[in-house]
């Protein structure tokens, strides 16, 4: 779900940033009184994600606009799909249109690739989700979109779970001593997650109790082995490097969850236009 307050407040600051003082061209080329039509049209095959963030981008400059979706949140749209129609004061969607637009190709790219990536991995019990690995202040669409394009969310911030890393442990001198301490103040519900590199540390993060073991940049035949090793005991996550490649036989191995970076962070822009046809006069 989209956490709105970060939402608007993501919307103000990009529009903000994108308006300046006065949209220029729009104050003294649109009459006050003209409307305008306009719809949203992808240009290339997506997962569609964000219409709900690009309505309330148009409704912050035109409040009272029309705004009517034509496709679901997570449809697949073939290539000159209309996605929605938006109707009201000219001046106010025109300078909303390119805010509108960035945020919501950002979002359907990102449920794009989250898609392909879900794809490769059907018909394992491996999970896909997604990581920290956000733009700074995009966090609340980014993970959204992830959502939209069928993974999960890992934790939306660092107060979100326990991640015992390689720089915790070292800090602690063992994963046991971490582990222990995460667990004599956590709150009851939170899980412990052990970051391990190696089958000894597997291991160990086991017999200390964590709740979840990531592997971290493991291969193959060690997260098989660390799979065999762990034998259900503990649910497992890969992670590092994960590549629409790689990622099927990473599922192979039998581990439970796969997370991957490059979903937030390495998604092809998709291009979305506005069209508009103008209603003189109305």
């Amino acid at each position: 779900m989209l956490e709105w307050g970060a939402v608007r407040r993501l919307i103000a600051a990009a529009l903000a940033e994108d308006v300046g003082a006065i949209d220029l061209t729009s104050e003294i080329v649109i009459p006050e009184e003209a409307r305008a039509r306009f719809v949203l049209r992808t240009r290339e095959p997506i997962v569609v994600c964000g219409l709900a963030v690009a309505e309330a981008v148009f409704r912050a400059r035109a409040p009272a606009c029309g705004f009517e979706a034509a496709v679901r949140e997570g449809a697949v749209a073939a290539s000159g799909t209309i996605l929605a129609t938006v109707t009201g004061p000219a001046r106010g969607l025109l300078t909303a249109e390119r805010t509108a637009l960035n945020l919501l190709a950002h979002m359907s790219a990102i449920a794009t690739l989250t898609r392909r990536y879900v794809d490769r991995i059907a018909g394992t019990k491996a999970v896909l989700v997604d990581t920290r690995k956000t733009t700074p202040g995009l966090r609340a669409i980014e993970k959204h979109a992830t959502t939209v394009g069928g993974a999960r969310n890992h934790r939306l911030d660092l107060a979100g779970g326990i991640m015992i890393k390689d720089n915790h442990i070292s800090v602690c001198g063992s994963i046991a001593v971490a582990v222990a301490r995460a667990r004599a103040a956590a709150p009851l519900l939170t899980k412990i997650e052990v970051e391990c590199d190696r089958l000894d540390q597997v291991a160990e993060a086991v017999e200390a109790g964590a709740d979840v073991i990531l592997l971290d940049n493991m291969p193959l035949p060690m997260l098989a082995e660390a799979v065999a090793l762990v034998a259900g005991r503990v649910p497992l996550e890969a992670s590092g490097g994960v590549t629409l490649d790689t990622i099927r036989p990473i599922a192979e191995t039998g581990v439970d969850f796969i997370s991957v970076g490059r979903i937030t962070q390495g998604a092809p822009p998709v291009d979305i236009g506005l069209d508009a046809t103008i209603e003189a006069g109305r």
